[in-house]
């Protein structure tokens, strides 16, 4: 709640305010276009005219590069097929043409046209794989941002236009572009250990990189020693704090079907990235693209009173590539196995137990058999076996019963919906938050609105490990009576339906505000306006150098209506 108390109090109210803020915190004037964006955002009623803070680290680096070469890598990275790159190329304010292109590049496109005229040229290249794909050493990432800070000037009178006629975009009259090249330096490493890549992205002292540094020390960074919680969400899934414990546990990590990396700095845009990624976020197209499997319903979704005790998960076997050696670590695998009853049946688990004799205070209960809480409480499995080697139907033979599929919006008749990684991000999360359920959410992936989203506020975080999802599901529903004497190996967790739904509601409530489809307008239009000037050969000469004033009278009606 102090961080939300900080996030609300900040927000500024006037475009005086939004210039002032941005030359403070970046040392620079805002890009050109930016009174336009302004307005643009505030016509939808833009709820945080700040929060962009993901975009400005993510192009941050690449004032560390010269213009005229990631132009150049933009304009050509698609050209071998293989490494999985789309181009979007903009001229004259149109998107006029696509090469090598997916429905994540074309449903990008049809975003991109809503404000396509404030643009300028620019040749965009896009990850078509669902695994993200840049991680550049700690070191020559420490290079790159010292000189984008060195770069930093506000000159007085800045050019508020974007440069035109600059060498270096696609020439998209000629049959085949001849023009400079950079070598991207993909490396394929499908299959092999992420961790062996990461762990070059992450500073020294760290976790993933001097193995001094011990568990007990790590979880402490975000996670409370009672129950396991997660107290810092943006820690649980950094995987300089978290890879070493996960690196064999999550499918990506071990076993991912479609690694193309390279450790040089390039401009992909991507839906998704671990911590150590240098991708650049963008809305994923799956929020965008209307698609019942993902998008949010309410026809079935009922008040909380009507909902039932249960937590729902369905998918299937994705995550990675199964084999017989090492399918049982797969992150979906183990959800499921854990949260099934015959699975769990002579386990013992660490839950959250109330003290007896003290109201109010917790203890570890480490005793805790799960199983007929799940066989109650749960409603998980998958609905078919996919990306499996040799083949699935040998693999899980005989392992469970595949349940039936049930729709997006029949999900919402339970209480708590669990969401986890399939191949990479969730596409579901967006929908969950929507709803009026309450999103239990573990992952190692980073997208565009996760400054947006605080735990414990909007959702409730869970351990990568899954080793809190008990503590979090008794917490919530409860066990046994209170006054009831308790028999060895028995406990009491007193009801929480009250703080769930509170947490599901704020959740709903806050997604309505910042996660609608004005909000992935804004900031996709806000993102191009930063990669553009970063592209620009004049990107230290151009900007909005005005004060501001001139949206007075807008801001003003703006505050009365």
């Amino acid at each position: 709640n102090v961080k939300w108390r900080e996030y609300e109090g900040r927000r500024s109210w006037t475009f005086q305010e939004t210039v002032k803020k941005y030359r403070r915190k970046y040392g620079r004037h805002p890009p050109p276009g930016f009174k336009e964006w302004y307005l643009y955002a505030r016509h939808r009623n833009v709820y945080n005219i700040d929060d962009f803070e993901q975009i400005m680290d993510d192009i941050r680096p690449f004032w560390g590069v010269e213009p005229s070469v990631i132009r150049s890598l933009a304009a050509h990275m698609w050209e071998n097929e293989v490494d999985g790159i789309a181009g979007i190329h903009i001229r004259n304010h149109n998107v006029t043409k696509q090469n090598n292109p997916s429905w994540r590049s074309e449903t990008m496109v049809t975003l991109i046209e809503k404000f396509v005229e404030y643009l300028p040229d620019m040749d965009i290249a896009m990850n078509r794989l669902d695994q993200p794909r840049i991680v550049v050493p700690w070191e020559d990432m420490q290079d790159l941002l010292a000189k984008e800070a060195k770069r930093r000037q506000m000159l007085p009178e800045a050019n508020n236009e974007f440069t035109t006629a600059m060498q270096g975009f696609l020439d998209l009259d000629a049959e085949k572009d001849d023009g400079p090249k950079e070598d991207s330096g993909w490396f394929p490493a499908h299959g092999q250990q992420y961790m062996d890549i990461a762990s070059s992205a992450c500073p020294p002292g760290t976790r993933a990189r001097d193995h001094e540094v011990d568990l007990v020390n790590s979880e402490a960074l975000y996670k409370d020693r009672y129950g396991g919680l997660v107290m810092n969400f943006n820690l649980s899934t950094d995987l300089c704090t978290i890879g070493p414990e996960i690196q064999d546990k999550h499918g990506f990590l071990f076993s991912a079907s479609s690694v193309i990396a390279t450790k040089r700095l390039v401009p992909v845009f991507g839906e998704c990235k671990v911590n150590v990624n240098s991708d650049i976020l963008f809305p994923a197209s799956m929020y965008w693209k209307h698609d019942e499997r993902y998008e949010y319903d309410g026809s079935n979704d009922v008040d909380w009173e009507n909902k039932t005790d249960m937590v729902m998960w369905r998918g299937v076997t994705s995550g990675g590539v199964s084999v017989p050696e090492s399918w049982r670590r797969m992150h979906r695998q183990r959800l499921v196995l854990l949260l099934n009853s015959t699975e769990q049946e002579g386990q013992e688990l660490r839950i959250l137990m109330e003290q007896p004799e003290a109201k109010g205070e917790y203890e570890n209960f480490r005793q805790f058999k799960p199983s007929r809480f799940a066989e109650e409480h749960t409603d998980v499995g998958f609905t078919e076996a996919t990306a499996c080697s040799p083949n699935c139907t040998s693999l899980y033979e005989n392992v469970w019963t595949y349940k039936p599929q049930v729709n997006l919006t029949e999900q919402f008749k339970s209480k708590y919906l669990v969401d986890v990684d399939g191949m990479s991000f969730s596409g579901r999360w967006r929908a969950f938050l929507q709803s009026k359920s309450l999103g239990i959410k573990a992952t190692i992936f980073r997208e565009w609105h996760d400054s947006r989203l605080f735990e414990w506020r909007h959702f409730v975080p869970m351990d990568n490990r899954f080793d809190d999802i008990y503590t979090l599901l008794t917490y919530f529903i409860g066990i046994g009576k209170d006054g009831e004497r308790l028999r060895p190996g028995e406990a009491y967790v007193a009801r929480h339906d009250r703080e769930a739904k509170r947490i599901a509601l704020q959740g709903r409530e806050w997604a309505n505000k910042v996660l609608r489809r004005d909000d992935i307008e804004i900031y996709m239009f806000r993102l191009l306006l930063e990669y553009a000037r970063v592209i620009d050969d004049n990107r230290d000469r151009i900007g909005y150098s005005g004060d501001g004033s001139e949206l007075d009278k807008d801001d003003s009606s703006r505050h009365t209506v």
